[in-house]
């Protein structure tokens, strides 16, 4: 159960996902601790009972932290996230999201780390063209820098359970969205659409907008979250809803919402983008418990709002 975990670490624990899981953790009387290098994180997001220091983990110095705090479980989110920039410098996207997760695999079992809970992608984990919904039975084809060091990641990880003894969670999650959720440069199409409505911007779909994903609430994803750091289990689960979404549609539907009224353009469609992604997590509800309780009307909804209260 969770009470064995005493401390936790939360890397990019000042980004979107990262800082409702630290926040899910206080509130469970853990303590955590928190690096972002605030490439993406931003300081408004971090909880004040979190202790808080800003470095990357590509730092020098991060491996002496680690052997200092000493964290009972690590949650990794630290990553490069953007998929168009993966393509156009997969160099540095291998840095950040193959070597950095590598530095922690390698030093979790020489400090005792009893678990690390991976947030992984089932975006971009498998093939185009794979049947749909794609479950952890498809096997992985990538084809984005970005996808390729997430599945470079979980396997590392494997090496380290296998070798060393630390247990993981690879978390492969769908499109994530919700409060906080950064609409600058490449981000989840719903926040950048919210935004943009609100403020009255012109706005503009990527390809035809018929491209399919599926919609995950925030919140949904830090009780998966939580349900991994408690469970006695090992191994990657998809984290998704099961239901398909076109990017017109999801357009419409915040449109609404809004009562945004200005056309919407069409843009070039970004190289390595899977037209179809929809994930079967089945082997999530059987074996963790969970299953997405946020529909998507809901969770748009308050997405919204949220927005609404930061203009």
């Amino acid at each position: 159960m969770a009470k064995k975990y005493k401390t936790a670490l939360v890397t990019g624990g000042a980004g979107f996902i990262g800082s409702h899981i630290v926040d899910a953790l206080i509130r469970r009387r853990i303590k955590v601790y928190v690096i972002d290098d605030m490439s993406s994180g931003q300081k408004k997001n971090i909880n004040p009972n979190a202790h808080f220091t800003k470095m990357s983990i590509l730092n020098p110095a991060f491996p002496k932290f680690l052997r200092r705090i000493k964290p009972d479980v690590v949650f990794h989110l630290a990553a490069q996230i953007n998929l168009r920039q993966s393509v156009i410098d997969p160099p540095a996207d291998a840095r950040v999201n193959i070597m950095g997760t590598l530095t922690l695999a390698h030093l979790a079992g020489e400090i005792g780390v009893k678990k690390i809970i991976f947030s992984s992608s089932g975006g971009a984990m498998y093939p185009d063209g794979a049947k749909i919904p794609y479950s952890e039975k498809t096997p992985p084809g990538p084809i984005s820098p970005y996808g390729i060091s997430k599945r470079s990641g979980e396997m590392y990880l494997n090496f380290a359970y296998q070798v060393h003894g630390v247990p993981y969670v690879a978390l492969r999650y769908s499109n994530v969205y919700g409060p906080r959720q950064n609409s600058k440069g490449e981000a989840g199409v719903v926040s950048i659409f919210a935004e943009g409505m609100l403020r009255g911007d012109d706005l503009a779909i990527s390809g035809t907008g018929k491209q399919t994903r599926d919609f995950v609430f925030v919140g949904d994803v830090v009780r998966a979250n939580m349900l991994a750091m408690r469970k006695n289990v090992v191994g990657e689960f998809n984290i998704g809803t099961g239901k398909e979404t076109n990017i017109n549609n999801l357009f419409k539907k915040i449109k609404k919402i809004t009562g945004y009224k200005i056309k919407v353009e069409k843009s070039p469609a970004p190289s390595g983008e899977v037209m179809r992604s929809v994930l079967n997590s089945s082997k999530a509800k059987k074996v963790l418990g969970w299953e997405p309780k946020v529909g998507l009307e809901k969770g748009l909804e308050k997405t919204v709002r949220w927005f609404e209260k930061r203009k």
